[in-house]
């Protein structure tokens, strides 16, 4: 799942625009919200989720471990809480080269 965290310019996204991002139900959302205490989006009074950039980020650590990688949600639990700044940094850095290769296909496209 290639998500390019420079592309989103709003301050908040709905909980069905992340659905979008990522090709899941909102309820798969809602599931992993009530399961992973890392994900905690902001709520409006309505009672409505709306979802910063760093609220995306997460969810797509979590996205990464149990869709991509295959962990059990206790084992992405477990994974997440021994391992969170070693995730946190992996992820970080393959946005970083993730920019780059646009930047750089881009830069190609032009030439």
């Amino acid at each position: 799942m290639h998500l390019d965290k420079e592309n989103l310019t709003k301050l908040y996204y709905s909980i069905g625009e992340v659905a979008d991002m990522f090709n899941v139900s909102k309820s798969l959302i809602r599931f992993w919200e009530s399961e992973f205490d890392l994900l905690r989006p902001h709520k409006n009074s309505k009672g409505d989720r709306r979802f910063t950039k760093q609220n995306i980020g997460q969810f797509k650590i979590i996205y990464e471990l149990v869709k991509e990688k295959g962990f059990t949600l206790d084992g992405a639990k477990r994974e997440l809480k021994e391992n969170k700044d070693r995730i946190a940094q992996r992820s970080k850095a393959l946005d970083s080269l993730n920019g780059l290769k646009g930047f750089l296909t881009r830069l190609k496209d032009q030439i």
